[in-house]
């Protein structure tokens, strides 16, 4: 598109200045013609939109289109597909702080608060002053085993590969989180240059391709993960079980995507559709699982290892922590992916009808390991549509420790939601391996919109907990967060999401509810223990 532009200008200024030789009056074609041409010079070297650098003058439609749109509309008809107008807010909310411009809004609430599903926090006649609180809050990762813990930010970039992402988003993300002092987790599609080159905190995903630490036959290559778990760069080890977006169904990379580099990277053959499979083969049973994550701890330097997992049938769940109880070998970390998490390329009935949604399973997980009595060796990671610092204090209160975000980062860098993530021509360059495409995206302003919006949302949960009075995550709890259940019935997520004791799993009597995911759980098997004739 830009060489066509600047050749196309050149000839259309060739044939005027040409023609005006003989017809004096095609002179005055210059002026409509020249400002055109100077609009696309500066779109082509400035580096603040890749879609305006991508498309001259022809990108710049879409703020045209943005700007003749009343403000009213501009809030509420955003294209978001989550069908609330809380997340529908939420994308105008990202591209303003990833800009670091002005993100408070006029006019009250932009909401509809007798709404059923709003939900808000209630805060303290006695808030805490802003400035004695903690803006940047930690969270170390790393039980009993882990001999490298690592102290982690509260929000990180999730899962993204590249290959699904060009190198230039990796780069932005990674030098963004690098900027940021957060962590950017590699995806499923390997470990690669990009990830390292920034010098960002990387948490490498590890998904049933084994992509980068794979034999030929696609299993699984203790030599080569040892070689990069020991990376400086490598913070923690994630084993991905399922994601939110397509649980059980693995991963799927188009061939379009699949260049040369990205074949020598993940160890699979360039110009085939590269399809994980839907389970894993270096273990298959919850034992086997934590047998699995405890070698890699070893292998790694003792490094945090933990697992990723949409949940499905809560017994299976269960049998991971029967297994950690059995074996006195904990993950460091498990995170939870909501049924409602993003991907560019799924079936549409995995996206919208399949596992779990995240707020069930946090309150879940919480739940399960608390009753076990394993919850203080093992952090909570929910990730799932995390796109704003209201978002975090909602996950820090169902009982998540840190939290991730995927699509939301990605709007920092500049998508616009053109949905075109698994046809190769994402016109941002975001998630392209077209290099035409993706040499629009500049890294080094990216990366700053990347880190301005992880610190914004963060300052802005901060400022929500200081407003309850509460000075750190930890102190959240289920009660501090109300929900609209009906037009004339609130909630607390307590009354939503009774707590478990502590400890209340190991023997019967069980609590209500978990009877029958306990009994049903076995250490030694994902199967259920219980036949129904």
């Amino acid at each position: 598109m830009k060489a066509k532009f600047i050749l196309v200008s050149f000839l259309v200024v060739l044939l005027i200045a040409v023609g005006g030789y003989f017809y004096h009056w095609l002179w005055f074609l210059f002026i409509p013609v020249l400002p055109v041409v100077y609009m696309g010079l500066v779109d082509l070297t400035q580096t603040r939109h890749s879609l305006r650098r991508n498309f001259p003058v022809v990108g710049r439609m879409r703020w045209m289109a943005e700007w003749m749109r009343p403000k009213v509309l501009q809030y509420f008809v955003e294209s978001d597909t989550s069908g609330t107008p809380y997340n529908r807010l939420s994308r105008n909310v990202i591209y303003q702080r990833a800009k670091k411009v002005t993100d408070t809004t006029p006019f009250g609430t932009q909401l509809n608060v007798y709404e059923v599903g709003y939900e808000w926090l209630n805060h303290s006649i006695t808030p805490l002053p802003f400035e004695q609180i903690d803006h940047h809050p930690r969270v170390t990762v790393g039980g009993p085993d882990c001999k490298q813990p690592y102290a982690a930010s509260i929000f990180n970039i999730s899962a993204m590969s590249y290959g699904s992402l060009s190198k230039n988003a990796i780069m932005a993300l990674n030098g963004g989180a690098k900027l940021g002092g957060f962590a950017h987790n590699t995806g499923e599609g390997g470990l690669s240059p990009y990830h390292l080159e920034p010098g960002g905190d990387v948490i490498w995903q590890i998904g049933t391709g084994y992509f980068g630490c794979r034999n030929t036959d696609g299993t699984f290559n203790y030599d080569a993960f040892a070689e990069r778990a020991k990376l400086p760069n490598v913070k923690m080890i994630e084993v991905k079980l399922s994601q939110g977006a397509k649980p059980g169904h693995g991963g799927i990379l188009p061939a379009a995507k699949v260049t040369d580099e990205i074949a020598k990277i993940r160890l699979v053959e360039k110009g085939k559709d590269v399809l994980s499979p839907p389970y894993h083969t270096a273990f298959s049973t919850p034992e086997g699982l934590v047998t699995f994550i405890k070698r890699l701890r070893e292998l790694s330097g003792g490094k945090p290892v933990g697992f990723k997992l949409c949940i499905g049938q809560k017994s299976q769940f269960i049998s991971i922590c029967k297994a950690m109880v059995e074996t006195n070998c904990y993950a460091d970390f498990i995170t939870v992916d909501g049924g409602e998490g993003g991907t560019g390329a799924a079936p549409l009935e995995f996206s919208n009808s399949v596992g779990m949604p995240l707020r069930d399973a946090l309150a879940f997980v919480y739940d399960a390991l608390n009753g076990f009595g394993i919850k203080k060796h093992i952090k909570i990671i929910a990730s799932g549509k995390v796109h704003t610092g209201f978002d975090l204090v909602k996950n820090f209160a169902l009982g998540a420790d840190m939290c991730n975000g995927a699509r939301a980062m990605m709007l920092a860098l500049g998508c616009i939601q053109a949905l075109e993530c698994n046809t190769n021509k994402c016109p941002t360059g975001v998630a392209t391996q077209n290099a035409e495409l993706y040499k629009g995206l500049d890294i080094d302003d990216k990366k700053v919109r990347v880190a301005n919006y992880q610190s914004e949302t963060i300052k802005a949960a901060v400022e929500l907990m200081a407003a309850a009075g509460i000075a750190h995550p930890d102190n959240l709890h289920r009660s501090h967060i109300y929900r609209r259940v009906s037009a004339s019935q609130i909630q607390t997520y307590a009354e939503m999401y009774p707590y478990v004791l502590k400890g209340s799993l190991l023997e019967a009597p069980y609590p209500q509810g978990w009877e029958l995911p306990v009994m049903e759980a076995q250490a030694g098997t994902f199967d259920t223990a219980i036949k129904y004739a």
